[in-house]
């Protein structure tokens, strides 16, 4: 294997900006700031979420980052900084680093993701259960 997951995690975690949960909260009002949320639809729907958080699933972020793409979701193209959280802080890792090389800035992840959000006690909502 020419580069395993925390070589990955590393060289991630060296180029973007790292927040602590408490500090990604100083952001949650701030109109010029949107957090995006990369877990599964599942695992929103069991764990809840962070108010306001636009949801990106993961293996749509590039495609939805992109104006060329079809898929091409407008909040990406907002000019606004971004706060990126998986569960626990590794596919936001890499999600905040490809957002950053695709241009995209500034960028930030949550340390620990929604699992260190809630546990630090920070406001969270239920997540929507399908019929």
């Amino acid at each position: 294997m020419k580069k395993g997951y925390r070589e990955l995690l590393d060289e991630a975690n060296a180029v973007v900006e790292v927040v602590s949960p408490e500090e990604a909260a100083t952001l949650l009002d701030d109109p010029d700031t949107v957090f995006v949320d990369l877990r599964d639809p599942r695992e929103v729907q069991r764990e809840g979420r962070i108010p306001g958080a636009q949801h990106c699933p993961r293996g749509m972020l590039e495609f939805w980052i992109d104006p060329e793409s079809p898929y091409h979701k407008a909040f990406f193209s907002s000019g606004k900084s971004f706060v990126f959280f998986c569960a626990g802080g590794w596919r936001s890792a890499l999600a905040a680093k490809t957002a950053q090389e695709m241009g995209l800035e500034p960028v930030r992840h949550i340390l620990g993701g929604f699992t260190a959000w809630r546990d630090a006690g920070l406001p969270t909502e239920p997540g929507e259960k399908k019929g």
